[in-house]
């Protein structure tokens, strides 16, 4: 409803999606480098689109009619492959070329499905139905994930880029400096605290990387942290940021949308793995800095907590009531953050500092600074229409779940450690969104069928999705963080495994034991929380070689294996790991404490 006038959801899509691609090949050239103006092949690309898009803007009802009809006539067939061309093209442009080669080769699965082998083998669809399902389907172009590209996505966009005007970024920056830049590892440390929160807003691992990580990475090398691991640390805890409420990135609208469930039930369920991430990642690189023997900041370079926190107390006040009307009130994300908005302005007048305050020219600013984000966001999700269409057409997403299934012959850690392996296959080269809706097609039905929770299962391929970002080979938060430290991909890339290990361990943790996803007593719940915080204490220490002093190879694998044992929904199994995890913790405290100063490990 546009000031009274009632729009159908499908012309609103297609009049966002025209203005997404005239921006893209405006302000873009096809290598991707901003250069404002039209190639004359560019003028030939959008002119296509626009009138492929004008036909649905403007001849809706002939768009159901079609609809209607449950085919394209041969103008439809042409409308359709003069949208697919600029638009495949202008994903290409900002995200390269593994998601429009992955939408192809569904494209020709879809089509080709006769002559292929296995679970590929189908009755095949002729490419004008693959057309009609994404040009006139309700999962095509114009389908779920445009919408919320369109509604929720930019909202958000728009309130990350204000509250970064507002000086939000810096006061967060500062703020995890004074809480832990005095301590041992604490620009490693600032480096979790504050990634996660940008992380979350920015919804990107890799864009992250590169802001937080322009400031970070020198201050953990500046401190006697190797280039590596201040890549690796700054990479892990950038990721983490799209599995951490409030906001969660992109990928927590698109999933409640998906499950049919309330965000506020998302936030409510993701918050306690969220934790037990950031926790062993702030273990690691705390075990870490003694292991190295990483200098602490001088305190001269610290401001007081205090200082800094009545400097900017009001900066927590849109997040709350982001919160509130999300969890508490249960608004739509779109309507909690139209309301987020205004109070982030409100906020900035807050501030001592006038030149942080929000005038007319710093929010035409912050809109310019939406529409550039948020223009990769729009091409993916129109883009991720036709793989969708495709997929539903071919029928490959119910086939492969039917194949693990098997080759896992219906046992549930089986299955979930095949679902690990190919969420990281598939997700490789990716963004966060695209990722998890492929991994939500194709993996999660499987889990489902096991019995296990809608939104369990689908958290769980976000996290394993998330680790496609940090496992070598191809691991692009990892490349945008060498860029930045100087380090070599695979040396970072392991180092990040080590760091990030939650990402591999934690999904497993809240699957076997729903009580880490709220779905328990108070009692259950804490004692999960416990159980699981003292496991990732013991791998932390295992992975990083470090518990008070250094630790053997026996030893390290001892806590490697209580701390994955803790897993175990077993209580017995529980008991002996935290049991032989704390032997080996309390022998390496009376060797350092009675008999050996702590030693310090030479990088």
């Amino acid at each position: 409803n546009w000031l009274g006038v009632f729009v159908p959801a499908q012309i609103h899509r297609a009049i966002s999606l025209a203005f997404g691609l005239i921006m893209i090949y405006l302000l873009y050239n096809w290598r991707d480098q901003e250069e404002f103006g039209l190639k004359w092949y560019d003028a030939i690309l959008l002119l296509s689109a626009l009138i492929s898009l004008g036909y649905v803007i403007f001849f809706y009802d002939d768009v159901i009619q079609y609809y209607t009809l449950g085919k394209l006539d041969t103008k439809g067939i042409i409308l359709t492959a003069m949208l697919w061309v600029p638009l495949l093209e202008a994903l290409r442009r900002k995200v390269g070329f593994t998601l429009p080669i992955l939408i192809l080769v569904m494209v020709f699965i879809t089509v080709f499905q006769k002559h292929l082998p296995g679970i590929l083998s189908g009755a095949g669809y002729p490419i004008e139905r693959l057309f009609f399902g994404s040009y006139v389907g309700v999962d095509g172009i114009f389908g779920m994930t445009l919408g919320i590209a369109a509604t929720i996505i930019i909202i958000f966009i728009f309130f990350g880029a204000l509250f970064e005007m507002a000086g939000a970024g810096k006061w967060f920056m500062d703020l995890a400096m004074a809480l832990t830049g005095w301590s041992k590892g604490g620009p490693a440390k600032v480096a979790v605290v504050s990634s996660a929160f940008f992380g979350s807003i920015s919804g990107s691992p890799s864009s992250n990387v590169a802001t937080t990580g322009a400031i970070t990475i020198p201050l953990m090398k500046k401190s006697g942290d190797s280039a590596k691991f201040a890549a690796a640390a700054e990479t892990v805890a950038s990721t983490g940021g799209n599995i951490l409420p409030p906001v969660m990135g992109a990928t927590a609208f698109v999933m409640a949308e998906w499950i049919g469930v309330t965000y506020g039930e998302i936030i409510v369920a993701a918050l306690i793995p969220a934790l037990l991430y950031y926790f062993i990642t702030f273990m690691s690189v705390h075990f870490q800095a003694y292991r190295a023997g990483v200098q602490t900041v001088s305190m001269e370079n610290i401001q007081s907590f205090w200082s800094i926190f009545k400097r900017g107390w009001f900066y927590l006040i849109p997040m709350a009531v982001l919160v509130y009307v999300l969890v508490f009130l249960k608004y739509p994300p779109t309507l909690a953050g139209i309301i987020a908005v205004p109070v982030v302005i409100a906020v900035s007048y807050l501030s001592k500092d006038r030149t942080l305050w929000i005038t007319p020219i710093k929010f035409v600013t912050a809109c310019y600074m939406t529409v550039k984000r948020w223009l990769v966001v729009v091409a993916i999700c129109a883009s991720v229409g036709i793989f969708v269409g495709a997929l539903s057409l071919s029928g490959l997403g119910n086939k492969f779940s039917r194949f693990l299934l098997d080759v896992a012959d219906e046992r549930l850690v089986i299955l979930l450690i095949f679902i690990g392996i190919c969420s990281i296959i598939l997700g490789m080269g990716m963004d966060a969104m695209p990722a998890y809706i492929t991994l939500a097609t194709l993996l999660a039905p499987a889990v489902i069928q096991l019995g296990v929770p809608d939104l369990s299962a689908h958290l769980f391929v976000i996290y394993w999705g998330l680790a496609s970002f940090i496992t070598p080979p191809v691991c692009v938060a990892v490349y945008v963080a060498i860029g930045i430290s100087g380090s070599k991909v695979w040396e970072t890339g392991w180092e990040a495994v080590k760091i990030g290990i939650a990402c591999y361990l934690i999904p497993y943790a809240f699957i076997l034991n729903p009580e880490l996803v709220m779905m328990g007593s108070s009692a259950e719940i804490i004692y999960k929380v416990i159980v699981m915080a003292i496991g990732c204490i013991f791998l932390a220490a295992g992975f990083q070689g470090y518990g008070l002093t250094l630790l053997n190879l026996v030893e390290r694998v001892l806590l490697i294996a209580s701390g994955i044992a803790v897993v175990s929904p077993i209580v017995w199994v529980e008991l002996i790991a935290i049991i032989i995890g704390a032997i080996v913790m309390l022998r390496k405290w009376v060797f350092t404490r009675f008999i050996q100063k702590p030693q310090v490990y030479q990088q």
